[in-house]
């Protein structure tokens, strides 16, 4: 066991090269893999794919997989891990040991950082990815512990990340940044590059470490929640919430007030309350409410330009009322509960709350809801190769969906 200043990243690398993959991890890996190649071919038009044309793959394939917000989440370290670490595995030529060496130090990397590091503003996808794609990229290159760590120190240049880049490109182009450059790291470590194994345990100080990692538990500890819904994570709750009131085909005039009273770790990443784009649409606890009202299942259709600025929208958003519970923190973004109250002309009330969405790990997607939005992401055709894929069919589709656009 490493001792001193070098103790967690050498730890941390001595996890990843010794895992071994129980069932239940590939299980695990599988479903990332499907999520991750859905929702990047859903975004295989969107202007993110254009822009980072002739760039590197990781970077595009984790920059488009990112840019819907639709894919993973691991809630214990607010990131989300399958979208970086699919990329890179991907990228060199790995698997399922690849993709959850990767995963579990992002996982336990981005845990260790705690709650009070996404509270001060930064993105741990990015802070935590660029180390775990190291990693990720690593295993699939062969690396031992010695060399996934200094692959993890190439990459501490790169591990960063703000939250206020949330509702623009910036959002999913860092992240493609942070895979790229964990990519980069590994191939050069691959190569000899030499680096400080110190590197990562002073980064990780700087940046507010709050706790050393915990290496026990399965590949993934406390499992990924899968979104239903193409936006923040956030998000899920309120949607989840609104989809439980009453709905008798009535249209929005009549609602005269809508108060939604949520934790405030829940609020943190929420920061457009009157959104003008689809993507600042992604992060707004007030249009997770309209939308779902209006709609009913807000899918990939409401989070477009157009669908931000819906006149019925803009009159909910302004008779929408957000009361922010006051706290620690202590749960981290989906600690506490989310209630939503409709008061409608007349004087009728309803109301509806929501602790943990569907996708939750604790309230697993089903296998059809898992279908269904791989049916909504790509087409009839595609569907079935994208619900078989393997890691080796993975990039072929990655590249030929990608060059068509």
């Amino acid at each position: 066991m490493a001792t001193g200043v070098d103790r967690v990243i050498a730890e941390l690398a001595d996890w990843a090269a010794a895992l071994e993959v129980e069932e239940a991890d590939e299980e695990l890996a599988h479903r990332a893999l499907v999520d991750t190649l859905a929702v990047t071919l859903a975004a295989a038009g969107d202007p993110v794919a254009r822009l980072t044309a002739g760039l590197p793959e990781p970077l595009r394939w984790a920059a488009t997989g990112h840019v819907l917000d639709f894919d993973d989440v691991h809630l214990p370290s607010t990131s989300h891990v399958s979208v970086v670490c699919v990329s890179a595995a991907l990228a060199c030529g790995g698997g399922t040991r690849a993709y959850l060496a990767g995963a579990g130090v992002m996982a336990r990397l981005g845990t260790a950082l705690g709650w009070s590091h996404y509270r001060s503003g930064w993105h741990t996808t990015c802070t935590a990815g660029a180390p775990a794609a190291a990693v990720a990229a690593g295993v699939a290159l062969g690396l031992d512990a010695e060399g996934l760590g200094r692959a993890m120190a190439l990459a501490v240049p790169a591990a960063g990340g703000l939250q206020r880049a949330f509702g623009t490109s910036g959002k999913s182009l860092q992240v493609g940044f942070a895979t790229d450059a964990g990519v980069r790291a590994a191939r050069l470590a691959a190569a000899g590059a030499s680096a400080e194994p110190a590197a990562l345990d002073d980064w990780f100080t700087l940046v507010g470490g709050a706790t050393e990692p915990v290496l026990t538990g399965p590949a993934v500890p406390d499992g990924l929640a899968v979104k239903l819904h193409p936006c923040c994570y956030a998000m899920q709750r309120p949607i989840s919430a609104a989809r439980e009131l009453p709905c008798d085909g009535r249209g929005f005039e009549d609602i005269e007030r809508i108060t939604v009273v949520t934790p405030e770790a829940g609020m943190q990443p929420l920061i457009h309350h009157r959104p003008r784009t689809g993507l600042e649409a992604k992060f707004s606890m007030e249009y997770a409410v309209a939308t779902t009202l209006l709609d009913g299942f807000p899918g990939m259709a409401d989070f477009t330009d157009a669908a931000a600025v819906r006149p019925e929208v803009r009159t909910l958003l302004e008779r929408t009322e957000v009361r922010v519970l006051p706290g620690s923190g202590e749960g981290g973004l989906m600690g506490g509960e989310t209630r939503i109250v409709v008061e409608r002309s007349g004087g009728e009330r309803t109301e509806a709350a929501m602790e943990l969405p569907r996708g939750h790990p604790q309230r697993p997607a089903s296998d059809a809801e898992r279908a269904a939005k791989v049916a909504d992401c790509v087409s009839d055709e595609r569907a079935a190769a994208v619900m078989g894929v393997t890691w080796e069919s993975a990039v072929p589709l990655l590249r030929g969906a990608l060059t068509a656009n």
